[in-house]
This record gives structure tokens, C-alpha cells and sequence, in this order.
């Protein structure tokens, strides 16, 4: 792969990052303010809603830090770009799998909307995470 290919891709990646981030910020945003509109209290809404929010924040502020680091990468920084890739996304899955165990916790023991809402919101972000880590991962391809 030459590495002005790669870099056209990173930073595909890194624009679809951003666009689910600011699609998190203003969802959760949405649902908080639509909340407060209503004057409704429903603890399974309101915490998916500022899990969304504050993961979109945090991956919107990775996305931009990243964007400012991008350069040619030879063999070995593409190597090193793979590794890093494939270590976030099984935490993305990992994630995902403390948010489902949020939500069994929640429901089940606990039986806390509130508790099953912000997991919904971890397991969501975790796995839209780990789809766009691993669409990267793919289209980079095996080194040669």
C-alpha cells in the first residue's frame, strides 16, 4: 500500500469519527434538551442521552488530536497504526461488554433505569466504535 493511500484512509476514518461524535453530541443534546422541554424525568433516556453526549465529546476531542498527527507512515508506522487499531477495538468490545453488564446489573439486581440507560449508551458507543476500528483494519489490508 503506498502511503498516500494510507493517509487518504486515516483520514476517511477520522471524518467518519467525527461525524459520530457530533452525531452523539447532538443526539444526546436532543434528547436532554427535548427532557427538560417536557419537564419529564425518565432516568433510562436521560442517561443513554449524556453517555451519548459525553462519549461523542471525548471522541470528537480524539478525532481532532488525531487529525493534527497525520503523515506519511512507512512500513513500520503502519504496522504500528494496526496495532494500535486492533488493541482499540477490543477495548471497543470490551466496552461494549461492561455496558451489557450495566445493563443486566440494572435491570436485573437492581432493577435501575437509570443504570440500564447508561449501559445501553456504552454498549452503542462501543460497538459503533469497534465498527469503525475494524472497517479501518480491514481496508489497510494484510502487510506485505
Amino acid at each position: 500500500m503506498w502511503a498516500d493511500t494510507l493517509l487518504t484512509l486515516e483520514q476517511g476514518h477520522l471524518l467518519r469519527l467525527g461525524v459520530w461524535a457530533a452525531l452523539s453530541m447532538l443526539g444526546g443534546t436532543a434528547l436532554l434538551a427535548l427532557l427538560a422541554v417536557r419537564r419529564m424525568t425518565a432516568p433510562l433516556v436521560r442517561h443513554f442521552a449524556i453517555q451519548t453526549l459525553a462519549w461523542g465529546a471525548v471522541n470528537a476531542l480524539i478525532a481532532l488530536w488525531a487529525w493534527r498527527g497525520l503523515a506519511m507512515r512507512d512500513f513500520a508506522g503502519t504496522q504500528k497504526l494496526l496495532n494500535i487499531l486492533w488493541l482499540n477495538t477490543g477495548l471497543d468490545i470490551g466496552y461494549a461488554a461492561v455496558g451489557l453488564t450495566l445493563v443486566i446489573v440494572g435491570w436485573r439486581w437492581e432493577r435501575r433505569l437509570g443504570a440500564v440507560g447508561a449501559g445501553i449508551g456504552v454498549v452503542l458507543q462501543g460497538l459503533a466504535l469497534a465498527v469503525l476500528d475494524y472497517r479501518l483494519i480491514v481496508l489497510i489490508g494484510p502487510l506485505r
